[in-house]
Order: structure tokens, then C-alpha cells, then sequence
């Protein structure tokens, strides 16, 4: 099935780069305007000004951000900012973090997968991507010709082997890689060299299957540019780098695997829309609202996530809306988008919550159409709901709908299936960080 390689890391290099925290970043598509000002601020290499390069006005063909991105890490190469291994590796990454007051530890096995057309049902996406930010990252890929960051990807492990091979390959070894980043995340990396386990673990993915978590863009993106490189590439070959992407790899039943909500936020909601979303609603909701009182909506909005996530009562989704200082609780009907979307929809997507907010709220009742799903500009993600109220709050965005986790479970069902759910169904928390350990596409690169 799928066939997960060595390969010849590219990483900081330790002499030069005295503390990773400064210089390693989120994926691209969770950074802020003003993180990724910070981000600037924070440190001279920061990944930011590879994977996010700052665009200006007076961008052109010539002179722009993929190309101040791609000028930026042949410098940091010339210099020894940036380090190859001389022999492929593979790479053990783990990560240890905290919600609330419990600790989860992740581990995951970095390497280069190769690319499989989605049909072929080896790597198994699960949700739709934007078609501006596959373009954008296609010409970032073009001129750098690098994977800086590697695409999260899940396989399953029940009667744990895999996981277990890589703790019993670390053993007692030091990280070569180890500190914590700026949220209190401790990041640990791992060479892994010894051939005998790398064989064996390439031979064990040979019968998995690899469902992409975070990074549908990416892989989209990787594909594109390998029928790019087809095309215009006379010298382009089956062995060629290009035919392979990196990816960061963890058992689907990993105690660190967490799925956090992915809230929505959104831009340019007229007031009138906003208003008729309240008076459709009870056709297809009971409707409950909650008073912010006294204290901001802080102690409110806690009660909507508590009320929301009880067990066993179906879908519900939180509202925030600008202008207005109370809550909106929506508890689906018995039955409604099974009466209304039959023929349209799966019965293995129509019931989770994220098709019932696109398909029945998004666009049945606001009348979005697939031109206003697909830009990422009108659209903002929040994991926390106090994140995602004091956005509405502040006046950046209009109104918040409030949602459940999507589960592991309906992720994996919706992707064995060949379906597909909406933009950001899921946010896999902590994100991958870029910068760990990079992977070149150029062949006089890989040597």
C-alpha cells in the first residue's frame, strides 16, 4: 500500500540556531496577519520567511514573496544556517503538551511517503481545500522546490506495533533535537538510522493505509506540482524527489491524537442575513438562548461548550453574533437532514455537525453560494470558543458558530468511504511545526 522512504533531512543548524523556539512556526494556513509580523520580529531565520514570506504592493514576476522566500533559503543554505544530513534518515519527532490539566505525549514518524492519486485509496483525504491557497502554494513549491513543512497523516495501529517499534527503536538515546516552544509545547527529535528497523518499518506501512489529518493543501499541491514538473521538465523520471512528499506520520489510536473544535468566524454577514438566520432557525432547530450577564459572556460561553457537548444529544451548534449580547444555542430536529438531503448527501456525512452548519445554515438559510465557501478571506478558524467570541467581540468578524470536535471515527468513516467534509472539519491539536526537518525536491539538491 503505501511506501514510506528514508531521506536526507535539512535542518538548523545547532552551531547557528541556539534555541528552536525562535525559529520554528505552526503550519502556514493557522498564522495570523500579526503572528506572523511577530514571527518576523522573533528571529532573522524564522521558517516564517519560507513557508509565509511577507507580500508587498509592490510585488511583481520578478521580485515576491515566493521569491524573497526562495532567495532567503539559498542564502541560509550558502551559509550553514541550514544543514543536510550526508545519509538518509528517518526521523522520530515527539511532542508533549497540555490541555487544561492533562498532559499527552505524541510520537510520529517523519519520512517521504509517495504521492497516490486520491483515487487509488492509499492516502485518504477527508476534507475540501481552497482553491486560491493550492495556487499560492504551488508557486511557493515552483521556485523553493523544498517540503518545509511536513503534511500530519494518520495510519491505523490497533494491536500497536508500529508504536511500539519506535519506542523500542529510542530506547534511552538522547534527542537530537530538544526544547520547548513559545506554548509551552516540548518538542523532541530523533535520527533514526539503524537499517534493520528501517526496513522493517517500511515493509510495515507497506500494509497501511495513510489518512491525511492536517495538510490537504500540501499534498493537493504536491500532486499539482508533480504533473507540473511532467510537463515542462523533459528530464523528469519516476525517481525523481518530486514523486514523493514529506509527511509526519502517528497512529490514529496514539494517546496524543486530539481533535480540537474548529469554530467558525465570518466576515462581511450583513445584519439583515444575520436577522433572518434567527427566524429561519426554528424551522429546522430548537432555539435556546443564553444572556452574556454580567461578566463579558465569559461564564455564558462556558455553559454553551458544557451544554453543547453533552453526550448522546445530537448536533449542536453555539452562535455569537456582532451587536448582540447573548448566545444562540441550535439543537438539530430529529430527522431533518435526512428528510432534506437524501439523495444528496451520504448518511455518513449528513449528520456530522460541520455538513449541518455548511449545507443547511451556510447555505439554505445565508444563501452562501460555492464561490463564497471557497474564500478563505471571509472565513476565520478559531480552536477555543473564548478565542473565537472575543474575535466577534472586538468587531474582526461578524458572527461565530460554535461546534463540537469532529471525531476520529467519522473522520476515518467519511475518508474509507471517498467522501469528502467541508473546509476545516477537523483541527488536529498541536498543529506540526514547521522546521523540525525539512525535505528537497530539487534532484542536484538530494545528490
Amino acid at each position: 500500500m503505501a511506501e514510506v522512504l528514508l531521506f536526507k533531512g535539512i535542518y538548523y543548524n545547532p552551531s547557528k540556531i541556539r534555541d528552536m523556539a525562535e525559529v520554528v512556526m505552526p503550519p502556514f494556513d493557522v498564522i495570523s496577519p500579526k503572528e506572523q509580523d511577530d514571527a518576523y520580529r522573533l528571529h532573522p531565520h524564522n521558517m516564517i520567511r519560507l513557508e509565509l514570506s511577507r507580500k508587498t504592493r509592490s510585488d511583481s514576476d520578478r521580485d515576491n514573496a515566493h521569491i524573497r522566500a526562495a532567495r532567503a533559503y539559498t542564502d541560509w543554505v550558502s551559509e550553514n544556517i541550514l544543514l543536510q544530513d550526508d545519509v538518509p534518515a528517518f526521523y522520530v519527532a515527539t511532542t508533549e503538551f497540555a490541555i487544561d490539566e492533562t498532559r499527552f505525549a505524541r510520537v510520529g514518524l517523519i519520512g517521504r511517503i509517495r504521492l497516490e492519486p486520491f483515487e487509488k485509496g492509499v492516502v485518504r483525504p477527508h476534507e475540501k481545500t481552497f482553491s486560491r491557497v493550492r495556487a499560492d502554494r504551488l508557486e511557493l513549491m515552483k521556485v523553493c522546490r523544498t517540503n518545509f513543512s511536513p503534511i500530519y497523516a494518520l495510519y491505523p495501529d490497533a494491536r500497536g506495533s508500529l508504536r511500539e517499534r519506535l519506542d523500542t527503536s529510542l530506547g534511552n538515546k538522547k534527542a537530537d533535537t530538544d526544547f520547548v516552544d513559545r506554548n509551552g509545547h516540548r518538542h523532541r527529535l530523533w535520527r533514526l538510522s539503524d537499517p534493520t528497523i528501517q526496513r522493517s518499518l517500511s515493509e510495515e506501512f507497506r500494509q497501511r493505509i495513510i489518512y491525511i489529518a492536517d495538510g490537504h493543501h500540501r499534498y493537493e499541491t504536491a500532486l499539482a506540482y508533480r504533473r507540473w514538473l511532467r510537463k515542462n521538465d523533459p528530464s523528469f523520471s519516476e525517481t525523481h524527489p518530486a514523486n514523493y512528499v514529506m509527511m509526519h506520520l502517528t497512529a490514529m489510536e496514539d494517546p496524543g491524537m486530539v481533535i480540537l473544535p474548529a469554530h467558525r468566524l465570518l466576515k462581511e454577514v450583513p445584519a439583515e442575513h444575520r436577522e433572518r438566520l434567527l427566524e429561519k432557525a426554528p424551522e429546522f432547530f430548537q432555539v435556546e438562548r443564553i444572556p452574556f450577564g454580567d461578566n463579558g459572556g465569559a461564564a455564558s460561553c462556558r455553559q454553551l461548550v458544557s451544554r453543547m457537548g453533552i453526550a448522546g444529544t445530537g448536533t449542536r451548534i453555539g452562535i455569537c453574533m456582532k451587536d448582540r449580547r447573548e448566545f444562540f444555542m441550535l439543537t438539530l430536529k430529529p430527522d431533518v437532514m435526512a428528510q432534506r438531503y437524501q439523495k444528496e448527501l451520504s448518511d455518513t456525512l449528513r449528520d456530522i455537525d460541520v455538513t449541518v452548519l455548511t449545507r443547511l445554515i451556510f447555505m439554505d438559510i445565508l444563501g452562501f453560494d460555492n464561490a463564497r465557501l471557497d474564500n478563505e478571506k471571509l472565513i476565520g478558524y478559531a480552536s477555543t470558543a473564548r478565542k473565537a467570541v472575543e474575535e466577534v467581540g472586538s468587531g474582526e468578524y461578524d458572527i461565530t458558530f460554535i461546534l463540537n470536535s469532529t471525531r476520529i471515527d467519522q473522520v476515518r468513516r467519511v475518508a474509507d468511504n471517498g467522501l469528502i467534509m467541508p473546509r476545516k472539519a477537523t483541527y488536529f491539536y498541536p498543529k506540526v511545526i514547521a522546521g523540525l526537518v525539512m525535505n528537497s525536491l530539487d534532484p542536484a539538491f538530494v545528490g
